[in-house]
Protein backbone atom coordinates (compact mmCIF):
# COMPACT_ATOMS: atom_id res chain seq x y z
CA UNK A 1 0.00 0.00 0.00
CA UNK A 2 2.85 2.29 0.76
CA UNK A 3 4.58 1.68 -2.99
CA UNK A 4 1.31 2.75 -4.20
CA UNK A 5 0.59 5.62 -2.40
CA UNK A 6 4.55 6.61 -3.21
CA UNK A 7 3.70 6.13 -6.79
CA UNK A 8 0.92 8.30 -6.95
CA UNK A 9 2.49 11.00 -4.85
CA UNK A 10 5.34 11.11 -7.37
CA UNK A 11 3.01 11.32 -10.31
CA UNK A 12 1.88 14.31 -8.30
CA UNK A 13 5.05 16.17 -8.25
CA UNK A 14 6.66 15.44 -11.65
CA UNK A 15 3.92 16.36 -13.10
CA UNK A 16 4.13 19.84 -11.12
CA UNK A 17 1.13 19.88 -9.46
CA UNK A 18 2.96 19.68 -6.19
CA UNK A 19 6.53 20.08 -5.11
CA UNK A 20 8.59 17.73 -3.24
CA UNK A 21 7.06 16.76 -0.15
CA UNK A 22 3.83 18.78 -0.59
CA UNK A 23 1.04 15.59 -0.35
CA UNK A 24 0.00 13.87 2.39
CA UNK A 25 -1.90 10.64 0.83
CA UNK A 26 -3.87 8.69 2.93
CA UNK A 27 -5.54 4.89 2.19
CA UNK A 28 -7.53 2.44 4.65
CA UNK A 29 -6.91 -1.06 4.41
CA UNK A 30 -7.06 -3.18 7.78
CA UNK A 31 -5.57 0.06 9.47
CA UNK A 32 -4.89 3.67 7.54
CA UNK A 33 -1.50 3.65 5.96
CA UNK A 34 0.04 7.22 5.31
CA UNK A 35 2.67 8.04 2.76
CA UNK A 36 4.52 10.15 5.43
CA UNK A 37 4.22 11.98 9.35
CA UNK A 38 2.57 14.68 9.37
CA UNK A 39 0.27 16.67 11.78
CA UNK A 40 -2.90 16.82 9.42
CA UNK A 41 -3.07 13.10 9.75
CA UNK A 42 -4.82 13.39 13.02
CA UNK A 43 -7.60 15.45 11.20
CA UNK A 44 -8.11 13.46 8.35
CA UNK A 45 -8.09 10.30 9.80
CA UNK A 46 -11.71 10.68 10.66
CA UNK A 47 -12.81 11.07 7.66
CA UNK A 48 -12.36 7.46 6.96
CA UNK A 49 -15.04 6.35 9.56
CA UNK A 50 -17.13 8.76 8.57
CA UNK A 51 -17.40 8.58 4.94
CA UNK A 52 -17.34 6.20 2.76
CA UNK A 53 -13.84 6.33 1.34
CA UNK A 54 -10.80 4.48 0.71
CA UNK A 55 -8.14 6.98 0.48
CA UNK A 56 -7.59 10.99 0.87
CA UNK A 57 -5.23 13.57 -0.36
CA UNK A 58 -4.23 16.56 1.15
CA UNK A 59 -1.90 18.85 -0.52
CA UNK A 60 -0.88 22.35 -1.34
CA UNK A 61 -0.78 22.85 -5.23
CA UNK A 62 2.75 23.91 -6.78
CA UNK A 63 3.15 27.23 -8.42
CA UNK A 64 1.33 28.69 -10.55
CA UNK A 65 -1.53 26.76 -9.48
CA UNK A 66 -0.74 28.00 -5.58
CA UNK A 67 -1.72 31.74 -5.55
CA UNK A 68 -4.53 31.03 -8.30
CA UNK A 69 -6.75 28.74 -6.27
CA UNK A 70 -6.15 31.06 -2.91
CA UNK A 71 -7.55 33.43 -4.67
CA UNK A 72 -10.52 32.07 -6.46
CA UNK A 73 -11.10 30.72 -2.93
CA UNK A 74 -10.73 34.03 -0.82
CA UNK A 75 -12.85 36.24 -3.86
CA UNK A 76 -15.98 33.81 -3.46
CA UNK A 77 -17.77 34.75 -0.83
CA UNK A 78 -20.66 32.16 -0.79
CA UNK A 79 -17.67 29.12 -0.63
CA UNK A 80 -18.03 27.78 -3.78
CA UNK A 81 -16.07 28.25 -6.89
CA UNK A 82 -17.80 27.52 -9.68
CA UNK A 83 -15.76 26.84 -13.03
CA UNK A 84 -17.29 26.11 -16.51
CA UNK A 85 -15.18 23.93 -17.69
CA UNK A 86 -16.22 20.45 -19.36
CA UNK A 87 -14.30 18.58 -16.49
CA UNK A 88 -16.21 20.70 -13.75
CA UNK A 89 -19.12 20.21 -15.15
CA UNK A 90 -19.44 16.50 -15.97
CA UNK A 91 -16.76 15.25 -12.38
CA UNK A 92 -16.96 17.88 -9.69
CA UNK A 93 -19.80 20.35 -10.68
CA UNK A 94 -18.55 22.80 -8.19
CA UNK A 95 -15.75 23.54 -5.93
CA UNK A 96 -16.52 24.18 -2.60
CA UNK A 97 -14.24 26.43 0.25
CA UNK A 98 -13.55 26.35 3.75
CA UNK A 99 -11.37 29.03 5.87
CA UNK A 100 -10.44 26.15 8.45
CA UNK A 101 -9.38 23.05 8.35
CA UNK A 102 -11.67 21.59 10.68
CA UNK A 103 -13.02 17.92 10.80
CA UNK A 104 -16.60 18.86 11.05
CA UNK A 105 -16.37 21.34 8.29
CA UNK A 106 -14.36 19.39 5.87
CA UNK A 107 -16.83 16.23 6.72
CA UNK A 108 -19.99 18.28 5.98
CA UNK A 109 -18.67 19.38 2.19
CA UNK A 110 -16.80 16.01 1.75
CA UNK A 111 -20.06 14.23 2.20
CA UNK A 112 -21.21 15.89 -1.74
CA UNK A 113 -18.63 17.20 -3.22
CA UNK A 114 -15.21 14.87 -4.13
CA UNK A 115 -13.16 17.81 -2.90
CA UNK A 116 -12.62 21.06 -0.56
CA UNK A 117 -10.37 23.98 -0.59
CA UNK A 118 -8.74 25.89 2.41
CA UNK A 119 -7.37 28.84 0.73
CA UNK A 120 -3.24 29.57 2.49
CA UNK A 121 -3.38 26.21 3.43
CA UNK A 122 -4.23 23.30 0.33
CA UNK A 123 -6.86 21.19 -1.32
CA UNK A 124 -8.21 18.17 0.30
CA UNK A 125 -9.53 15.57 -2.06
CA UNK A 126 -11.45 11.92 -1.95
CA UNK A 127 -11.32 8.41 -3.23
CA UNK A 128 -13.83 6.09 -2.61
CA UNK A 129 -12.14 3.04 -4.22
CA UNK A 130 -8.20 4.03 -4.78
CA UNK A 131 -5.72 6.96 -4.37
CA UNK A 132 -5.66 7.29 -8.37
CA UNK A 133 -9.23 9.04 -7.36
CA UNK A 134 -8.29 11.14 -5.32
CA UNK A 135 -5.51 11.68 -7.77
CA UNK A 136 -7.45 12.56 -10.62
CA UNK A 137 -9.75 14.70 -8.66
CA UNK A 138 -7.23 17.50 -7.23
CA UNK A 139 -5.37 17.42 -10.78
CA UNK A 140 -9.15 18.49 -12.43
CA UNK A 141 -9.30 20.78 -9.18
CA UNK A 142 -5.49 22.52 -10.71
CA UNK A 143 -6.79 22.81 -14.02
CA UNK A 144 -10.39 23.91 -13.54
CA UNK A 145 -9.27 27.01 -10.81
CA UNK A 146 -6.60 27.74 -13.66
CA UNK A 147 -8.75 27.87 -16.36
CA UNK A 148 -11.25 30.07 -14.23
CA UNK A 149 -8.64 32.37 -13.57
CA UNK A 150 -7.19 33.04 -16.75
CA UNK A 151 -11.10 33.87 -18.63
CA UNK A 152 -12.25 35.63 -15.78
CA UNK A 153 -8.99 37.93 -15.88
CA UNK A 154 -8.98 38.29 -19.91
CA UNK A 155 -13.30 39.41 -19.37
CA UNK A 156 -12.22 41.36 -16.81
CA UNK A 157 -9.54 42.91 -18.48
CA UNK A 158 -11.54 43.88 -21.31
CA UNK A 159 -14.50 45.05 -19.21
CA UNK A 160 -11.69 46.84 -17.24
CA UNK A 161 -12.79 45.38 -13.91
CA UNK A 162 -9.91 43.93 -13.80
CA UNK A 163 -8.60 44.44 -9.36
CA UNK A 164 -5.39 44.71 -8.35
CA UNK A 165 -5.30 42.01 -6.53
CA UNK A 166 -6.26 40.23 -9.82
CA UNK A 167 -3.10 41.54 -11.01
CA UNK A 168 -0.75 40.57 -8.33
CA UNK A 169 -2.10 37.09 -9.14
CA UNK A 170 -1.71 37.28 -13.13
CA UNK A 171 1.92 39.14 -12.44
CA UNK A 172 2.69 35.92 -10.31
CA UNK A 173 1.12 32.81 -12.14
CA UNK A 174 1.75 34.09 -15.93
CA UNK A 175 5.43 33.25 -16.41
CA UNK A 176 4.61 30.04 -15.52
CA UNK A 177 1.48 29.88 -17.85
CA UNK A 178 3.21 31.84 -20.99
CA UNK A 179 5.96 28.85 -21.22
CA UNK A 180 5.58 27.47 -24.91
CA UNK A 181 4.84 23.81 -25.75
CA UNK A 182 7.83 22.44 -27.59
CA UNK A 183 7.20 20.23 -30.67
CA UNK A 184 6.79 16.97 -30.95
CA UNK A 185 9.92 14.87 -31.90
CA UNK A 186 10.56 11.31 -32.09
CA UNK A 187 7.54 9.78 -32.76
CA UNK A 188 7.17 6.75 -34.80
CA UNK A 189 6.47 6.93 -38.22
CA UNK A 190 3.34 5.27 -40.22
CA UNK A 191 1.40 3.44 -41.24
CA UNK A 192 1.76 0.37 -38.68
CA UNK A 193 2.56 -2.82 -40.25
CA UNK A 194 0.94 -4.96 -37.14
CA UNK A 195 -0.73 -4.73 -33.90
CA UNK A 196 2.48 -4.53 -31.91
CA UNK A 197 3.53 -1.43 -33.72
CA UNK A 198 0.49 0.10 -33.38
CA UNK A 199 0.77 -0.17 -29.61
CA UNK A 200 3.82 1.05 -29.21
CA UNK A 201 3.56 4.27 -31.16
CA UNK A 202 0.26 4.85 -29.02
CA UNK A 203 2.17 4.39 -25.64
CA UNK A 204 4.72 6.89 -27.20
CA UNK A 205 2.22 9.43 -28.64
CA UNK A 206 0.28 9.00 -25.15
CA UNK A 207 3.72 9.82 -23.18
CA UNK A 208 4.54 12.82 -25.03
CA UNK A 209 0.94 14.39 -24.68
CA UNK A 210 1.47 14.20 -20.79
CA UNK A 211 4.98 14.81 -21.18
CA UNK A 212 4.28 18.22 -23.10
CA UNK A 213 1.56 19.08 -20.63
CA UNK A 214 -1.51 18.72 -22.96
CA UNK A 215 -3.75 16.64 -20.33
CA UNK A 216 -4.47 16.46 -16.84
CA UNK A 217 -4.31 13.19 -14.44
CA UNK A 218 -6.59 10.72 -16.48
CA UNK A 219 -7.65 12.77 -18.84
CA UNK A 220 -7.70 12.82 -22.64
CA UNK A 221 -7.53 9.74 -25.31
CA UNK A 222 -6.24 8.43 -28.76
CA UNK A 223 -6.81 6.10 -31.37
CA UNK A 224 -5.79 4.48 -34.03
CA UNK A 225 -7.80 2.43 -37.47
CA UNK A 226 -6.17 -0.64 -38.86
CA UNK A 227 -8.21 -3.44 -40.60
CA UNK A 228 -11.69 -3.11 -39.37
CA UNK A 229 -10.07 -2.59 -35.83
CA UNK A 230 -9.73 1.20 -33.77
CA UNK A 231 -7.30 0.64 -31.04
CA UNK A 232 -8.46 3.17 -28.15
CA UNK A 233 -6.82 4.16 -24.54
CA UNK A 234 -9.13 3.01 -21.78
CA UNK A 235 -11.50 4.99 -20.09
CA UNK A 236 -9.08 6.70 -17.03
CA UNK A 237 -6.29 5.25 -18.42
CA UNK A 238 -3.04 7.66 -18.12
CA UNK A 239 -1.62 8.35 -21.42
CA UNK A 240 1.89 7.73 -19.94
CA UNK A 241 1.33 4.66 -18.91
CA UNK A 242 -0.95 3.18 -21.76
CA UNK A 243 1.06 -0.55 -22.30
CA UNK A 244 -1.78 -2.33 -20.57
CA UNK A 245 -4.50 -0.04 -21.03
CA UNK A 246 -5.48 -0.06 -24.71
CA UNK A 247 -8.69 -2.01 -26.30
CA UNK A 248 -8.84 -3.25 -29.59
CA UNK A 249 -12.39 -2.61 -30.86
CA UNK A 250 -14.05 -4.16 -33.73
CA UNK A 251 -16.02 -1.50 -35.58
CA UNK A 252 -18.54 -3.77 -36.60
CA UNK A 253 -18.99 -4.63 -33.13
CA UNK A 254 -18.66 -7.78 -33.05
CA UNK A 255 -16.81 -7.87 -29.92
CA UNK A 256 -17.75 -6.04 -26.54
CA UNK A 257 -14.01 -4.55 -25.72
CA UNK A 258 -15.49 -1.38 -26.20
CA UNK A 259 -17.14 -1.77 -22.80
CA UNK A 260 -13.90 -0.30 -21.12
CA UNK A 261 -12.49 1.71 -24.09
CA UNK A 262 -12.43 5.70 -23.66
CA UNK A 263 -15.90 7.20 -23.54
CA UNK A 264 -15.20 9.28 -26.36
CA UNK A 265 -15.04 6.02 -28.59
CA UNK A 266 -17.93 7.43 -30.79
CA UNK A 267 -16.09 10.37 -31.34
CA UNK A 268 -13.33 8.65 -32.47
CA UNK A 269 -14.94 6.69 -34.99
CA UNK A 270 -17.07 9.33 -36.59
CA UNK A 271 -14.01 11.17 -37.25
CA UNK A 272 -12.20 8.36 -38.91
CA UNK A 273 -15.00 7.38 -41.13
CA UNK A 274 -15.49 10.82 -42.19
CA UNK A 275 -11.93 12.01 -42.45
CA UNK A 276 -10.31 9.32 -44.04
CA UNK A 277 -7.62 9.26 -41.41
CA UNK A 278 -5.85 6.82 -39.70
CA UNK A 279 -5.08 8.58 -35.85
CA UNK A 280 -7.34 10.85 -33.44
CA UNK A 281 -5.31 12.63 -30.50
CA UNK A 282 -7.31 14.33 -27.96
CA UNK A 283 -5.95 16.16 -24.88
CA UNK A 284 -6.77 19.16 -22.72
CA UNK A 285 -4.62 21.65 -23.70
CA UNK A 286 -5.16 24.61 -20.74
CA UNK A 287 -5.51 28.00 -23.45
CA UNK A 288 -7.36 26.14 -25.98
CA UNK A 289 -9.81 25.44 -23.45
CA UNK A 290 -9.39 28.99 -22.24
CA UNK A 291 -9.83 30.48 -25.62
CA UNK A 292 -12.82 28.35 -26.89
CA UNK A 293 -15.08 30.08 -23.72
CA UNK A 294 -13.97 33.49 -24.69
CA UNK A 295 -16.65 34.87 -26.86
CA UNK A 296 -17.47 38.27 -27.71
CA UNK A 297 -21.53 37.94 -28.67
CA UNK A 298 -23.72 39.83 -25.91
CA UNK A 299 -26.74 39.27 -25.07
CA UNK A 300 -26.72 35.43 -26.86
CA UNK A 301 -29.77 33.27 -26.58
CA UNK A 302 -28.15 30.73 -25.64
CA UNK A 303 -26.32 32.01 -22.71
CA UNK A 304 -25.83 29.20 -20.33
CA UNK A 305 -26.00 26.30 -23.24
CA UNK A 306 -22.43 27.41 -25.08
CA UNK A 307 -20.96 23.90 -23.96
CA UNK A 308 -23.69 22.18 -25.74
CA UNK A 309 -25.59 24.11 -28.06
CA UNK A 310 -23.88 27.04 -29.35
CA UNK A 311 -25.71 28.61 -32.77
CA UNK A 312 -22.43 30.21 -34.06
CA UNK A 313 -20.28 29.24 -36.15
CA UNK A 314 -16.87 30.30 -33.73
CA UNK A 315 -13.44 30.06 -34.55
CA UNK A 316 -10.04 30.94 -32.58
CA UNK A 317 -6.19 31.05 -34.65
CA UNK A 318 -8.62 29.36 -37.59
CA UNK A 319 -9.32 26.46 -35.68
CA UNK A 320 -13.18 25.85 -35.47
CA UNK A 321 -14.72 25.89 -32.12
CA UNK A 322 -17.97 23.53 -31.28
CA UNK A 323 -20.35 22.98 -28.65
CA UNK A 324 -20.33 19.06 -27.40
CA UNK A 325 -20.75 17.06 -24.21
CA UNK A 326 -19.00 13.20 -23.75
CA UNK A 327 -20.94 10.33 -24.82
CA UNK A 328 -23.28 10.07 -27.86
CA UNK A 329 -26.87 12.19 -27.06
CA UNK A 330 -27.88 14.38 -28.97
CA UNK A 331 -25.39 16.90 -28.36
CA UNK A 332 -22.71 14.25 -28.31
CA UNK A 333 -19.21 15.26 -29.53
CA UNK A 334 -19.78 12.57 -31.81
CA UNK A 335 -22.38 14.52 -33.30
CA UNK A 336 -20.41 18.11 -33.75
CA UNK A 337 -17.02 17.53 -34.00
CA UNK A 338 -16.08 15.45 -36.83
CA UNK A 339 -18.06 17.42 -39.28
CA UNK A 340 -16.13 20.57 -37.92
CA UNK A 341 -13.21 19.25 -38.43
CA UNK A 342 -10.47 21.45 -39.76
CA UNK A 343 -7.26 20.38 -41.38
CA UNK A 344 -5.01 20.87 -37.94
CA UNK A 345 -8.20 20.45 -36.03
CA UNK A 346 -11.09 21.40 -33.65
CA UNK A 347 -11.37 22.65 -29.98
CA UNK A 348 -14.72 21.91 -28.40
CA UNK A 349 -15.44 24.25 -25.94
CA UNK A 350 -14.27 24.34 -22.66
CA UNK A 351 -12.99 20.57 -22.97
CA UNK A 352 -10.20 20.33 -25.23
CA UNK A 353 -8.62 19.62 -28.79
CA UNK A 354 -9.16 17.21 -31.13
CA UNK A 355 -6.44 16.25 -34.42
CA UNK A 356 -6.68 13.85 -36.72
CA UNK A 357 -3.76 12.15 -38.87
CA UNK A 358 -3.27 10.86 -42.19
CA UNK A 359 -0.81 7.70 -40.88
CA UNK A 360 0.41 8.14 -37.32
CA UNK A 361 0.99 10.47 -34.20
CA UNK A 362 3.26 12.98 -35.80
CA UNK A 363 0.79 15.50 -36.95
CA UNK A 364 -1.65 15.35 -35.07
CA UNK A 365 0.83 15.75 -32.15
CA UNK A 366 2.26 18.55 -34.11
CA UNK A 367 -1.79 19.80 -34.22
CA UNK A 368 -1.83 19.87 -30.89
CA UNK A 369 1.46 21.97 -29.80
CA UNK A 370 0.74 24.36 -32.82
CA UNK A 371 -2.95 25.10 -31.31
CA UNK A 372 -1.92 25.64 -27.97
CA UNK A 373 0.96 27.81 -28.53
CA UNK A 374 -0.94 30.14 -30.72
CA UNK A 375 -3.86 29.82 -28.44
CA UNK A 376 -1.24 31.26 -25.74
CA UNK A 377 -0.28 34.10 -28.03
CA UNK A 378 -3.46 34.88 -28.92
CA UNK A 379 -4.65 35.05 -25.06
CA UNK A 380 -1.50 37.52 -23.66
CA UNK A 381 -1.71 39.59 -27.35
CA UNK A 382 -5.33 40.46 -25.97
CA UNK A 383 -4.16 41.23 -22.69
CA UNK A 384 -1.63 43.38 -24.06
CA UNK A 385 -4.49 45.38 -26.22
CA UNK A 386 -7.42 45.50 -23.21
CA UNK A 387 -4.58 46.18 -20.18
CA UNK A 388 -0.69 45.76 -20.78
CA UNK A 389 0.03 44.99 -17.04
CA UNK A 390 3.12 43.24 -16.92
CA UNK A 391 5.89 44.69 -14.72
CA UNK A 392 8.73 45.90 -16.30
CA UNK A 393 11.48 43.61 -16.81
CA UNK A 394 8.96 40.66 -15.99
CA UNK A 395 6.59 40.50 -19.17
CA UNK A 396 5.07 37.19 -19.50
CA UNK A 397 3.36 38.01 -22.70
CA UNK A 398 4.22 35.48 -25.92
CA UNK A 399 5.54 37.12 -29.48
CA UNK A 400 2.77 38.59 -31.10
CA UNK A 401 -0.01 36.28 -32.60
CA UNK A 402 -0.53 35.91 -35.71
CA UNK A 403 -4.18 35.27 -35.50
CA UNK A 404 -7.34 37.28 -35.97
CA UNK A 405 -9.60 38.33 -33.07
CA UNK A 406 -12.19 35.43 -32.15
CA UNK A 407 -14.38 35.85 -35.23
CA UNK A 408 -18.16 34.68 -34.82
Amino acid sequence: MKRLLEKFTQRLETSGLVEAGGALFGMADDCIVWNRDDPVRQTLAPLFSSLNINAVLFARPAMPYRPIIDFLAEREKNGLILPKDCETRTFLHDLPTTLSLEPETIFARLKTRKSIIIPGQGVVTTGSISPEQALVTFSSVCFACFVKFFTDFLEHARSKTVSEREVEVFRTAAPWAAKPVPAPKGLMRGPFNNEKEILMAMVEAGKWVVDAGLVDSSFGNLSYLSDGIIYISQTGAFLDELSECIDACPIDGSKCTGITASSELPAHLKILSETGNRSVLHGHPLFSVIMSMVCDIEDCKKKGECHRACPYDRSVCGIPIVPGEVGSGAYGLCNTVACKMGPNGVIVYGHGVFAAGRDDFKYPARCLAEIENNCKKEYFRRIEEYAPIAPPGKRPCMPKSPCSPNKT
